[in-house]
Parts: structure tokens; C-alpha cells; sequence
């Protein structure tokens, strides 16, 4: 079995380490014959950590299938230094091949007992914010303008593999190594892409509210709403995505977030009609303790369907678990918005809740 290290000195990507990994994390990657966990096994298993001096990668290589029990153990001894983990796919591929493969040895692993931080898993519900064709790693880290030497993908490099075992050489040595390296010095370079994460779990502030005259996609006059979010973890690469009159922008620290106002009349549904009677002449409906004072030539019990009070005012869509009174234009109208109020206006808390929401809504229907 082979054994190399090297050492990286540090990039800007490096100085996210300690902002989005815990403390002692160690990334790791492996190669394998094949996805059979029960067929195939693996024969390299690159780490890489941070150091003093820099990004410390580690490269074990079974030379031959028989040194895999070895490789592992290997592997298992440093991983043991850390931890927690990092990886690319690796809670989906590595960690229960891995976990596969010591078993079929017989060696003891405590691989699901680290906090494991997964770059794929972070951003894999991103792909169509970030308009990327995909989510391999090479497209991320073209994506971020990160270079790498390898052209190969691992499994083409099965074959060369094969190879080695029956005739050893160090041109096919070199292949191999070289692409399970770029694949450890590209992993902490993904580390800004948490950023877009980050933004969509919420780690914001809201700087600014207003409102502005834009045009809807007809053409025709209208308004929107805007947010101003400022970003605890700046952007690597602009971001625009727009869906269903929502828009998002964002450039390094900063983000805007617009929604289109409805203004005109809407009707808020109560939810037990049988509690209440509607008034034909007043085109609303009023609870039943109100409506004892009503002459009942002017009621009639209501029905869901005009079970209503009706508000003329400026709306906003409303997506996700509602936080204020819902109001439709019609019964059983799919888009749901509540009120422009002051209320609204003054929480904090509430302009952020509606600025996740509207995040919420763009990853579902961004397409």
C-alpha cells in the first residue's frame, strides 16, 4: 500500500473553514471499482485537514485488491483524530460504502458517529436557484472558477485501475492519484457555495422595506414590495431567480427580495360558516351573536361559500403556514395574500418570517 501527503497553503476558500465546518473536521474522498458495495472495493481514500501551515492532504493507495483491509484500517486510524467530517456525497456514497466494506473485514468504525457536513446534501436543493445543468463537482468548482489538472471522471479511471493491478506503472499511478487529489483540494474550495445556503436558512437581517412602481407581465402598471437583506455570509457568485412574480438578487454581502402587491378588494373566509349568517344586502357575513340584532328578513344563514367580509387595501401573497388572516379574491381561489398592516410593517420577526417564505417559495418553483 502506498501513502502520500502534500501540503496546500491556504486559499480564500480556506478561511471559511472555521466559519461553516466544526472544529477538527477532517474531508475526505474515495475511489472505488464500482458501486457494489459486495462486488467491488475500494483502492484509494484521500483526507484532507487543516494546519498550521495549510491544507495537509493525505493520500492512501491499495495497490492491489488484497490491500483493501489494510487501507481501510489505515484510514479508520487517522479518521479517528477528528471529529467530525466533510465530504462531497458522501452521506449518499462514501459513508455506507465504507461502512459495507469494514463489515465484509470484520473492522470496528464509528463513521456515522461524527457530525458530518455534506456539500452535495447542503446546496442539492439549489441546482435551479444557481442554474447549474448539474451537481457534479466539477461543475461546482467551474462554477466558482476553480482550475483542476484531472480530466477524468472515477469511473473511467476503473479501468486504469485495473490495469495497475496487472501491469504497474507510474503513468497510470499518476492518473489516479491525481484525480482523487484535485477531487480533496476542490472539496474545501466548494466551501463559499454554504454561503447560498446559508442565505436560505436565514442568516440575514432585514436593512430595508419599501415599496415601487414596476411593470406586471402584461405590461400594465403595478407595485411591488421589496426586502433588503443584509447577508452574514457574502455571496461567491451574483444570484438572480425569479418564479411566480417573486425575485431575488444577490451580490456578495447583500440581497433583495420583491413580491408583487395586490391592491383592490379581497375577502377573508371564516372557518365555520354555521356559526354565522350572511347579509345579501351588505355582501358580508356576521357571527351568529351579532346577527340575533338583525331583522331576519335581511339574513340568511351563510354558507361556505359566502362566509366572508370583504377588505379593499393592498395585499401580499402569502406562502407557507400562514401568520396573518388569510384573503382570497374568490372561494376556494388558490392564491391566498393577507394585509399590508402596520402590525406587519413594525415586526421585525414578521418581515423576516415573509422574507423566508418568499425564499421558501423560490426553491420549490424555480425551474
Amino acid at each position: 500500500m502506498k501513502t502520500w501527503q502534500d501540503t496546500m497553503p491556504f486559499s480564500d476558500a480556506d478561511s471559511l473553514w472555521d466559519e461553516f465546518l466544526p472544529e477538527s473536521t477532517l474531508f475526505f474522498d474515495i475511489e472505488t471499482t464500482g458501486f457494489s458495495r459486495s462486488e467491488t472495493t475500494v483502492y484509494l481514500i484521500g483526507c484532507a485537514a487543516k494546519e498550521a501551515v495549510g491544507v495537509r492532504v493525505t493520500q492512501f493507495f491499495a495497490e492491489r485488491p488484497e490491500e483493501e483491509k489494510q487501507l481501510l484500517e489505515t484510514f479508520l486510524k487517522l479518521a479517528s483524530r477528528y471529529r467530525a467530517a466533510a465530504s462531497f456525497n458522501g452521506l449518499g456514497f462514501d459513508v455506507p460504502y465504507l461502512k459495507s466494506r469494514c463489515a465484509v473485514h470484520g473492522l470496528e468504525e464509528r463513521l456515522d458517529s461524527l457530525p458530518h457536513t455534506d456539500i452535495y446534501k447542503e446546496i442539492s436543493g439549489l441546482r435551479h436557484i444557481l442554474k447549474l445543468p448539474n451537481l457534479k463537482q466539477k461543475t461546482l468548482e467551474s462554477f466558482l472558477g476553480v482550475a483542476r489538472d484531472d480530466v477524468f471522471s472515477g469511473g473511467e479511471l476503473i479501468s486504469v485501475y485495473h490495469d495497475y493491478v496487472r501491469r504497474p506503472s507510474a503513468e497510470s499511478c499518476a492518473l489516479l492519484k491525481l484525480h482523487n487529489y484535485d477531487d480533496m483540494a476542490g472539496m474545501p474550495a466548494l466551501l463559499p457555495l454554504l454561503s447560498y445556503r446559508r442565505l436560505f436558512d436565514g442568516c440575514f437581517q432585514i436593512l430595508s422595506r419599501e415599496e415601487k412602481d414596476c411593470a406586471s407581465p402584461d405590461g400594465r402598471a403595478a407595485r411591488e414590495f421589496l426586502l433588503t437583506l443584509g447577508l452574514m455570509h457574502p455571496l461567491p457568485k451574483p444570484i438572480f431567480a425569479a418564479a411566480g412574480g417573486i425575485a431575488l438578487t444577490g451580490a456578495q454581502a447583500s440581497a433583495t427580495l420583491s413580491a408583487p402587491i395586490f391592491q383592490g378588494e379581497l375577502r377573508h373566509f371564516y372557518p365555520n360558516y354555521k356559526d354565522y349568517y350572511y347579509l345579501p344586502a351588505e355582501d358580508m357575513a356576521i357571527h351568529k351573536s351579532v346577527a340575533a340584532y338583525v331583522d331576519k328578513d335581511y339574513r340568511v344563514k351563510a354558507t361556505a361559500a359566502n362566509c366572508y367580509v370583504r377588505r379593499e387595501g393592498k395585499f401580499l401573497p402569502q406562502y407557507g403556514e400562514p401568520r396573518f388572516p388569510c384573503f382570497f379574491s374568490a372561494y376556494k381561489g388558490k392564491e391566498r395574500y393577507f394585509e399590508m398592516t402596520e402590525e406587519f410593517f413594525g415586526s421585525k420577526e414578521a418581515l423576516k418570517d415573509y422574507a423566508m417564505s418568499l425564499l421558501s417559495r423560490l426553491a420549490e418553483t424555480v425551474r
